[in-house]
């Protein structure tokens, strides 16, 4: 899992990631993708 500034710019690489607030921390997830997983905060 990467840990970012941005997600947004993560969220484009593919069509099935979405961003996800949990907890007070933004997730990027991606169920078919895994390696897609990204952090903020």
């Amino acid at each position: 899992m990467k840990v970012r500034n941005s997600l947004r710019s993560l969220k484009q690489r593919h069509r099935d990631c979405q961003v996800v607030r949990r907890k007070g921390r933004v997730y990027v997830i991606n169920k078919t993708q895994r390696r897609f997983k990204a952090r903020q905060g």
